[in-house]
């Protein structure tokens, strides 16, 4: 199924090529490209679990992974340029977070320290391929602390793809619809032992004044040892210049050949209330069903609320969070050695960009 996606893409694109290249050739011209366009960021933070497990850090989700320490996040620098309809993006990322986000090559050290790397050519302005390796479009939550109003990552998050290495076109279809369809290795890795294949895809839409925002994203693989499908849903919706809501819904189900299929989910709401420019606070509360043992995560459904108030200083933002974490079994551990069901964690952080 994949080998014929992969065949009806390639030709859609020639076509659309060719079509286009035939009738706009004449107004293809050079002009001198300008120098690129450098961004960064930096975050750190402070962890404490008021449980204080001597064996444990009594956290299952992303970046996060300290105890009574501060510790520093990622450091990363973006470059970005383009020469007529040709561009490039190269995003490189130091540190902890930038080494778990590039888990999935861990005979390849070098691609630790790359979080994005493509190329882009512009067909016309509805019509753009991009080639290389490029951050998740599933899920509401990002790889950079600066992005995210919350600085612990949800359990979605960490246990859905990171990123993409492979071919993708963007579409435009007028008004405030796209759509986005390609194909790439398997989840998180850039050089894979195998040639699986994953088809993705994502369709964006809003309303007329942007204050609702959409988008319905997708994975899958089919064949071979085993076959995954994933369904993920974001919704934006602006209430008030003050007021907004975040809603992220996902599924993802995998099943071996000739086993049955299992499924985890997780479904989570965000609530940002920003009374004036230089504050701001978000509580995000979230469900994850794992109780199929499904990916690795503690087999059983957690509940998680999160309350993030974020204080900005210019491109500085200072997060004193505080987060509670219960699930329905036994996964963390008290100060004393004995299981609980629940934990309760504070985290101080900072996040810088330019």
């Amino acid at each position: 199924m994949l080998r014929k996606f992969l065949f009806s893409f390639v030709g859609i694109t020639v076509i659309y090529f060719s079509g286009y290249a035939q009738s706009d050739s004449s107004s293809v011209t050079e002009t001198k490209p300008g120098g690129p366009v450098i961004t960064g960021s930096v975050d750190a933070y402070y962890r404490f679990n008021f449980s204080n497990s001597k064996t444990t850090f009594n956290n299952y989700t992303s970046f996060t992974n300290s105890q009574n320490t501060f510790a520093l996040g990622m450091a990363s620098i973006k470059a970005d340029h383009s020469f007529g309809k040709a561009s490039a993006t190269i995003d490189l990322g130091f540190g902890p977070r930038a080494e778990e986000f590039s888990y999935g090559d861990p005979t390849h050290s070098t691609l630790f320290a790359v979080k994005q790397a493509y190329l882009s050519y512009a067909i016309s302005d509805k019509f753009k391929l991009t080639m290389g390796k490029w951050a998740t479009h599933i899920g509401y939550e990002l790889v950079d602390a600066y992005l995210n109003r919350n600085y612990s990552m949800d359990y979605m998050f960490s246990y859905g793809p990171f990123s993409h290495t492979g071919l993708k076109a963007d579409i435009g279809l007028g008004k405030k619809s796209n759509l986005m369809f390609g194909i790439a290795n398997p989840s998180d890795i850039v050089s894979p032992a195998t040639s699986r294949k994953y088809a993705i895809a994502q369709f964006s839409t809003a309303s007329t004044n942007d204050k609702i925002k959409a988008y319905l994203n997708y994975q899958g693989s089919y064949g071979g040892s085993f076959s995954t499908t994933q369904f993920d849903l974001v919704l934006i919706g602006t209430v008030s210049s003050m007021f907004s809501i975040g809603y992220n819904g996902t599924v993802q189900s995998a099943k071996p050949k000739g086993g049955s299929s299992a499924s985890w989910w997780g479904s989570a709401l965000y609530l940002n209330y920003d009374p004036v420019s230089t504050f701001g606070i978000t509580l995000r509360g979230e469900y994850f069903d794992n109780k199929k043992a499904v990916v690795l995560a503690p087999a059983t459904s957690i509940f998680d609320v999160t309350l993030s108030p974020n204080f900005k200083i210019g491109n500085l933002t200072i997060i004193p969070e505080l987060r509670l974490d219960a699930a329905k079994n036994t996964i963390f551990t008290k100060n004393d050695g004995t299981a609980t069901k629940s934990t309760a964690t504070a985290i101080l952080a900072a996040t810088y960009h330019f």
